[in-house]
């Protein structure tokens, strides 16, 4: 298998959210767009699916020397074969790979975040950082442009973070993970128990309105902010925010039935909005 096959294995199967969003890309950003999601897979997968936090701890170690070998043009692993091959300048971006990797890295140090500002150092790291990196791929005039997506690409990244957190409720907590803070759970008088024991109740309807709808803010207001001359070379990310959109809506319709379910678009779907999004 080449390294473009493995990444779009990796990042984005069939019938996926990623899939449609991808190929709403340029041709020509396709093979480095999928190379940063299939990074960012692996990266999740190193921290949200190995039960040892020493093992975890392990494989990050591992792939921080596989992106330094990246920036110094001696990648082995093959998602970083296929960022040496299509990323302008890897060494430019070493910074930013690896406030990702760090960002992922706070999954293995805590599960549980006291306050909003708290849990927002994670959501920068991880949603932010990574949204800014595939703007910047996806920048199709000259650096100043892909210099000026950072901008309103990170807070787009970091509100799509809070879209899935609503979406992964249920999945994150039976996993040991509860990205909802401890301040909001007890303002609604829900616990980490509840979430976990999947026990719905008035209470945690309420409190996952609220998530919802500063998720919804969030992504709405991130999007009002994208410049309109970038609109057309980043409809990956407008894709992936209207069908965050979406979800968000249909969860709702739902119920918030989020514990004991993945509420998902039918693929169909998924494809018709992600081709309306501009």
């Amino acid at each position: 298998m080449n390294f473009d096959d493995y990444c779009q294995q990796k990042a984005a199967p069939p019938g996926s959210s990623t899939y449609y969003a991808l190929r709403q890309a340029r041709a020509a950003s396709q093979p480095l767009l999928t190379a940063l999601f299939a990074l960012r897979r692996e990266f999740e997968e190193t921290v949200k699916e190995t039960s040892d936090p020493a093992v975890g701890r392990t494989k990050l170690a591992w792939w921080q020397k596989e992106i330094a070998a990246l920036a110094a043009g001696s990648p082995s692993h093959p998602v970083s074969k296929a960022l040496a091959a299509y990323l302008p300048d890897a060494r430019a971006e070493y910074p930013a790979l690896q406030e990702l990797l760090a960002g992922f890295e706070m999954d293995l140090d805590q599960a549980r975040y006291l306050d909003y500002p708290n849990l927002h150092r994670y959501v920068r790291g991880v949603g932010g950082n990574f949204a800014s990196l595939v703007s910047r791929a996806a920048a199709a005039g000259s650096a100043d442009d892909a210099a000026q997506a950072s901008t309103w690409a990170a807070p787009l990244g970091e509100a799509l973070m809070l879209a899935q957190f609503v979406a992964e409720t249920g999945n994150d907590a039976r996993h040991g993970r509860i990205y909802v803070p401890i301040d909001e759970m007890q303002r609604y008088n829900v616990t980490a128990a509840d979430l976990i024991n999947r026990k719905y109740t008035d209470a945690f309807t309420e409190l996952m309105r609220f998530e919802t709808h500063r998720a919804r803010d969030a992504v709405q207001t991130a999007l009002a902010a994208v410049p309109a001359r970038a609109r057309r070379a980043q409809r990956t990310l407008l894709a992936l925010a209207a069908l965050a959109l979406a979800l968000l809506d249909e969860i709702e319709r739902d119920g918030y039935h989020v514990l004991h379910q993945r509420i998902a678009l039918t693929p169909i779907r998924k494809l018709w909005i992600a081709w309306r999004a501009k």
